[in-house]
């Protein structure tokens, strides 16, 4: 087999791979379940399962002639943010769509499915299927976090996974890696995949600094509140303390006050040796201020990670994060995301994909900060040392947590 017939056949298999992941996080659910939506940030797990598959239909299938598209009011239900093509139906109000039912939308999956068969050996068309995957793998995590969202707001504190987490041993002392510092390159050089954000390859200088040898754990995170942490506000960045006094913040989110936390294998004991995760950058920039240290920038963060492996903690039947081991950079992939210093804003010389796909991610560079490392709930496979997420800084239903550094 040609390299190029090799590469087809990776990408079919991929494909199938893909889909039948997406489908197998929502296997658990009830339909009553995929159609709740607790907050107007998240989504119900119907509509991820309805838009990774118009994400294929709009802007790959519906090119081609002959395609016959599934339903034409879902170009308008299912597209989440691209103007461009038509005006979405409103996001905070996606959990008012009763209809088309669960049901109905795994056929409209088999539907799209069966006509992606045709094109997916068109290699002129590998790299937006391949956007297209790695863009149904997002929402993938988005399913979990969703959901763990909505579960969260049930009296009944339903578990999504009825896996047996056991417990977390206790964390090792924290030590610290030492960068002498130097200018290098940060991004992605467009040899295999990657998002736009990521690139181009550009220089960037960075000073002597020190890192954290693994994450901040819930016992550290617990001395931080003992010590008055969510009432000092000179810890606090002006519009974190506000959002903290508005919201009532005392805790990460899920904590409960008799000591547990809400997971997705329902409601278990807080462990003291697992990282903490479900913090804003307000409360990890709090705690970091608390510690005497700071967040690392997003560029420190990519110079200590890009010789590692990725490999970590990555989804699994097991959505929690692990206890570190022993040694100088653990949990940089997976366990939880890293807030950084640093604001989501375009490298330079920036260019964003072409055609529909523009407005994937460069519309979003503003008012947010960047997180590295993936977490528990990020598929395994998907990630790279240059792969930049971000949120706004007072998001909290994420998988994101604290790895300090200082000044060397």
């Amino acid at each position: 087999m040609h390299q190029a017939e090799s590469d087809l056949f990776a990408l079919s298999r991929r494909y199938g791979a893909v889909r039948a992941a997406t489908e197998a996080l929502a296997a658990p659910l009830s339909a009553e379940d995929q159609s709740i939506q607790s907050m107007p940030d998240a989504s119900p797990t119907k509509w991820h399962l309805a838009h990774t598959t118009w994400f294929f239909e709009r802007l790959i299938l519906a090119t081609k002639s002959g395609y016959r598209v599934f339903h034409e009011r879902y170009d308008e239900l299912f597209n989440s943010y691209y103007l461009g093509i038509g005006t979405p139906f409103v996001r905070s109000e996606r959990g008012l769509l009763s209809r088309p039912s669960a049901a109905e939308i795994l056929d409209y999956r088999r539907h799209v499915d069966l006509a992606m068969t045709d094109v997916l050996g068109d290699r002129a068309l590998s790299p937006l299927i391949a956007l297209g995957l790695a863009h149904e793998e997002q929402h993938q995590e988005l399913i979990l976090t969703d959901i763990k969202h909505a579960f969260s707001r049930n009296p009944l504190l339903p578990a999504y996974s009825m896996a047996e987490p056991g417990l977390a041993p206790a964390a090792p002392a924290l030590s610290w890696w030492q960068f002498g510092g130097a200018t290098g390159p940060i991004g992605h050089d467009g040899s295999t995949f990657s998002f736009d954000n990521e690139r181009p390859v550009h220089p960037v200088a960075v000073a002597p600094f020190r890192l954290a040898s693994r994450l901040v754990s819930c016992g550290e995170y617990q001395s931080f509140i003992d010590d008055g942490g969510y009432r000092r506000p000179e810890l606090w960045l002006s519009d974190g303390w506000a959002l903290a006094q508005s919201q009532g913040w005392w805790a990460p989110l899920y904590w409960r006050p008799d000591g547990s936390v809400f997971t997705l294998h329902g409601v278990r004991p807080r462990q003291a040796g697992e990282p903490v995760i479900h913090v804003s950058f307000y409360e990890a920039a709090a705690y970091a201020a608390w510690a005497g240290k700071r967040l690392p920038t997003e560029f420190e963060w990519e110079c200590a990670a890009h010789d590692l492996r990725v490999e970590g903690n990555f989804r699994s039947e097991v959505f929690l994060p692990r206890a570190a081991g022993h040694g100088a950079r653990q949990q940089m992939f997976g366990d939880a995301w890293e807030w950084t210093r640093s604001s989501y804003d375009p490298y330079p010389g920036f260019r964003p994909f072409g055609g529909v796909a523009a407005e994937y991610n460069g519309k979003f560079m503003v008012g947010q900060l960047v997180l590295r490392g993936g977490s528990c709930v990020t598929p395994p496979g998907h990630l790279r040392p240059t792969y930049r997420n971000f949120f706004p800084p007072a998001t909290r239903w994420q998988f994101s947590g604290i790895r300090l550094a200082e000044d060397a």
